[in-house]
């Protein structure tokens, strides 16, 4: 699909972009589904679930069909994303995707049962989110520096969302970057994650804000780093990893949508126009901003662009680490 479009004066600018964009909007509104569409959400009790359930009525509105949100969690997210790669290309079924099963699963798995850029058809990738490292209140550790002087005198344990989930492998690579050990419990979830963190049965953990923060503002968890390029605009006095130490640590957590692989492109196309409008709506933006998430909307293209990068990133630290899921 190609579109010609040339520029004019500055004060005919927003004219001009709306009347390139017209071509791309009406193809892509030529397909409507025909039947309730469902989106799949690969893990139990996160802010991907929080993501789908934000967007499913607006959506419902925008395509004129019943849209349903299912979550079918389990083996580091491998489950319900398999179900969607194995589902017709029709338009009827939707991924809620992250760095797991789409990005990480590949090196972890020796025998992942779809390959995820070939059964894949990447249609936005809609948010993402710095992670914070955090720490029980009971440890004594204000900083990164601090908490690895501490886990070489004190046997010291941290919890992830999953073996393989961006908060273990994220850990894995500070681990990798300080010369210190730390003992990894894996969790179901990031809610039984969270939950023995702020009961103190281990001591740190890398999260997303949306998982964590009300926790932070309780006193029952305490924030050291954050793992942006910046720092949070609702943690200004918590220190990056790269100001910690550690440059070019940066380690962000997403969410993007998904159809089946061989999806037809005006399928993907009509998704992509209604959920970056959907994203962009200042009342979705709100939300999404109120849980710590910054909206991309990207593309398809930069979507798969992006899985790419977060394929390759990610394999290095599984490889590296001889981590397995199998």
């Amino acid at each position: 699909m190609t579109s010609t479009c040339k520029g004019g004066a500055a004060t005919r600018l927003a004219a001009g972009l709306f009347a390139c964009l017209l071509p791309f909007a009406a193809q892509a509104a030529d397909w409507a589904p025909t039947k309730t569409v469902r989106i799949v959400v690969p893990i139990i009790g996160s802010t991907n679930d929080a993501l789908a359930r934000l967007v499913q009525p607006e959506l419902q509105k925008a395509i004129g069909q019943s849209v349903v949100v299912e979550n079918k969690g389990g083996a580091g997210g491998a489950i319900g994303t398999d179900e969607v790669a194995k589902s017709p290309p029709d338009g009827h079924t939707l991924l809620v995707g992250y760095n797991g099963p789409v990005a990480v699963n590949v090196s972890l798995f020796k025998k992942l049962p779809y390959d995820p850029v070939k059964d894949l058809a990447p249609i936005t990738l809609a948010v993402q989110a710095q992670q914070l490292l955090v720490v029980h209140p009971s440890v004594k550790a204000n900083n990164v520096a601090e908490l690895v002087a501490l886990a070489k005198t004190e046997k010291l344990a941290y919890g992830s969302v999953s073996v393989g989930s961006n908060s273990h492998l994220t850990m894995e690579l500070l681990k990798s970057a300080a010369h210190f050990d730390i003992v990894h419990v894996p969790y179901k979830g990031a809610a039984p994650a969270v939950a023995d963190l702020i009961g103190g049965q281990v001591q740190a953990a890398f999260l997303v804000p949306g998982n964590i923060s009300q926790f932070v503002t309780q006193g029952r968890a305490k924030v050291i780093a954050v793992t942006g390029e910046h720092r949070l605009a609702s943690y200004p006095n918590v220190p990056t990893l790269i100001e910690q130490g550690y440059p070019g640590f940066v380690a962000v957590s997403w969410i993007g949508f998904l159809a089946p692989g061989g999806t037809p492109q005006p399928i993907i196309d009509r998704y992509n126009h209604e959920l970056v409008k959907i994203l962009h709506q200042p009342d979705v933006e709100k939300k999404l901003k109120d849980m710590e998430f910054e909206v991309v909307a990207s593309s398809p293209k930069q979507f798969s662009d992006w899985i790419a990068v977060e394929i390759k990133r990610w394999g290095k630290v599984v490889r590296d680490n001889n981590i397995r899921a199998d």
